[in-house]
């Protein structure tokens, strides 16, 4: 059962660390798109 919990407390940890990941890629990208639409102009 501890073994269980212990598993579950990792991927949760892990699941929250990627869905910061993603959010702060997306932001990035969104930046890039950004520069290159006032380049265009």
């Amino acid at each position: 059962m501890k073994k269980l919990t212990v598993l579950t407390l990792a991927v949760l940890a892990f699941s929250a660390a990627a869905c910061n990941t993603v959010q702060g890629l997306g932001k990035d990208i969104e930046k890039g798109g950004e520069a290159i639409q006032k380049a265009t102009k």
